[in-house]
């Protein structure tokens, strides 16, 4: 693989029941580069350590006055100096096309991995965790991945070196081939600590930059409330941990430095000093001393890819586990709980059902997804074509519910109430988390109740795949993005001196507009790409009352014939939607259009007039000792009426 033929067209499946694994896997799948790169390393380091044999033949041929051999040994040199040179650029140039492609493929499954899980993922494992392991561990790996085959060169290169050294000179080559094992693993002690004061400073890292970030996305309330100076104190505290953390790694790395540095001089002193003792009884030629000296003096470098390797494998094997436990996270499955029945809908309404075992291959067969959305948790049928409105008093269930809807049904995690571990909801009699992650994503599309608006202009926001039924100007139309679209204008021409909106840029998640005008503008994401079934949660609650029903006029509009779920409990919306499911308690306990429920479910009635408990009470209280003795259904008529008139008013 090289690095021009990135990005991989498929990362493959990765080992991720543990670090070490996830590490051998990614070798055994460049193991092409590694070999390429080792042999690299291994004419590289031949070629170093090989000039000992050089230099102690020249130095002998100096002793015995012999000027060929002296002219043969700088030939020797001049070539040794050659290989080395070509050795070591090609080395590099394979080592770090293993690291970037080690990364890249890395960083592929996690994207891939994002994509699959979608909001789900914040909710598996937090955000910072994604990010830290998309750089700094992927980084530790790539390290490891780099020095590995450096490593490989390095051994092969020891041991013959060390070989070659007791048949040439046996007495001082058994002290070389005792003392360099010993110092390859003098360091490994040290390495466990050192790697754990690291860890630690990458956490107290990450919460330092994780209070950094949520300080600047709230710096406008905290500003409100005067809060900059208790908020920039935290900070100062998170950073001085960080600080501590760091002198504390810094502390330990510097420790196995001057045991790197120490050991080896302490070799090359015993070395020396042997080896003058035995040339002095004259039982080596001085050339034959000087050879060793220079071997082990070369000898030393090789020695670095051992602590290398070690010190690698030491920071990428918890980069790894971090990166395969992110990589082990899965769609959930249903596990044969999500089969409908009639029965089970009767309670609520009427739903169509398959058997569970059957789903996948009878949706494979039939062609795309479509039919009615029902959700078995809940009850709540959206039937084909029409505008469905949901009303929840409870903004966590109907979270959870939108997950399920949209094919992520919660593991059963903290929050998840009695519905941990729930199947996903049924399109057309098909559960959405047991068909393939591209088939149920072109079906049913989830617009979060706080959508992302990337960096870029209006025309890539909007560049996104399509049906081609919608175009980017109804879609615009429908939001109710006029507006948005002038201001957009304005600042394209101050900026690139040209008006056209669809070439305004956008700032990172949409920060230079207001939370409406953001709002408006990822509606219109949602309507131009036309999916068979859309979920929006809550898509008007920044906008005002007279935006909010004319947007739910132009997305009714827009959507004749598609189905469509709106969370929501504005009467302006609720009053334009062909259908509205109450949900109590993460239960269906009412169904019907929005002045049926006003009339008939005072628990609906609550919600949407925001009806306080004391409110509530004092009608209660006014229905059974009243003097007007007002019934349920006067009252009833008077929230209608005042409701009614809103309506009015806004249209």
């Amino acid at each position: 693989m090289h690095i021009r033929d990135l990005p991989y067209p498929d990362p493959g499946r990765p080992d991720v029941r543990s670090g070490p694994r996830f590490l051998f896997w990614l070798g055994r799948n460049q193991l092409g580069g590694q070999i390429k790169a080792a042999l690299w390393g291994l004419v590289h380091m031949a070629a170093l350590v090989s000039f000992p044999l050089a230099i102690g033949f020249g130095v002998q041929a100096v002793v015995d006055r012999s000027g060929s051999r002296l002219a043969m040994a700088g030939a020797l040199m001049v070539g040794l100096t050659v290989l080395t040179a070509l050795g070591d650029a090609m080395l590099h140039r394979a080592a770090v096309t293993n690291w970037i492609t080690a990364a890249a493929r890395v960083q592929q499954l996690l994207a891939r991995k994002a994509v699959e899980l979608g909001s789900a993922l914040t909710r598996k494992v937090a955000a910072g965790e994604v990010v830290a392991v998309s750089t700094g561990d992927v980084e530790k790996i790539g390290w490891f991945v780099e020095a590995l085959s450096r490593f490989t060169a390095a051994a092969i290169t020891t041991v013959a070196l060390c070989v070659a050294l007791v048949l040439y000179q046996p007495a001082l080559g058994v002290v070389v081939a005792v003392g360099v094992p010993a110092l390859a693993l003098a360091v490994l002690p040290l390495l466990p600590r050192a790697a754990r004061r690291a860890d630690d400073q990458r956490e107290k890292a990450g919460r330092a930059t994780e209070l950094a970030s949520d300080t600047v996305a709230g710096l406008r309330v905290l500003r409100g409330i005067g809060g900059e100076e208790l908020f920039l104190g935290r900070y100062r505290n998170a950073s001085q941990e960080v600080r501590v953390a760091a002198v504390r790694s810094a502390r330990m790395w510097a420790l196995i430095a001057a045991v790197q540095v120490a050991l080896p001089g302490l070799l090359l002193i015993g070395v020396v000093w042997y080896g003058t003792s035995l040339a002095r009884q004259g039982r080596i030629e001085v050339g034959e001393l000087v050879t060793v000296y220079s071997a082990v003096t070369f000898l030393l470098f090789p020695l670095r890819h051992f602590e290398e390797i070690a010190m690698a494998y030491s920071f990428s094997r918890p980069s790894a586990r971090r990166a395969a436990r992110v990589l082990a996270l899965r769609r959930s499955s249903a596990d044969g709980e999500g089969t409908a029945t009639a029965d089970t809908a009767a309670s609520v309404d009427t739903a169509a059902s398959v058997d569970g075992g059957e789903r996948a291959e009878t949706r494979e067969a039939t062609g795309p997804l479509g039919g009615d959305l029902y959700d078995p948790v809940s009850g709540m049928l959206a039937p084909s074509g029409v505008l469905t409105a949901v009303v929840c008093g409870d903004p966590d269930a109907a979270g959870r519910l939108a997950d399920r809807l949209g094919g992520h049904p919660p593991d059963g995690g903290p929050g998840d109430g009695d519905h941990g571990g729930a199947p996903s909801a049924l399109l057309g009699g098909v559960a959405l988390d047991e068909v393939a992650l591209a088939s149920a994503r072109t079906a049913v599309l989830v617009q979060d109740k706080d959508p992302v608006l990337l960096s870029g202009t209006l025309a890539q926001l909007l560049d996104v795949p399509r049906s081609g039924e919608v175009s980017a100007e109804k879609a615009l139309e429908a939001a109710q993005c006029g507006d948005v679209l002038e201001a957009l204008a304005q600042a394209s021409a101050a900026d690139e001196g040209d008006a056209d909106p669809m070439r305004a840029r956008i700032t990172e998640r949409g920060r230079s507009l207001s939370g409406g005008q953001r709002q408006r503008l990822a509606l219109a994401r949602s309507l131009v790409t036309d999916p068979e079934v859309l979920v929006l949660d809550e898509p008007t609650s920044a906008v005002d009352s007279h935006t909010e029903a004319r947007i739910a006029d132009g997305v009714r509009r827009l959507r004749t014939g598609r189905t469509t779920i709106v969370f929501t409990s504005s009467p302006l919306v609720l009053d334009r939607a062909d259908r509205v499911v109450f949900l109590a308690d993460g239960e269906a306990a009412g169904v019907g259009t929005h002045r049926e429920l006003l009339g008939t479910d005072p628990a609906y009635r609550a919600v949407v007039t925001r009806e306080t408990d004391g409110e509530s009470a004092a009608r209660s209280a006014g229905r059974s000792t009243g003097p007007t003795g007002h019934g349920l259904a006067d009252i009833a008529r008077e929230d209608i009426g005042r409701i009614e008139e809103q309506i009015e008013e806004s249209a």
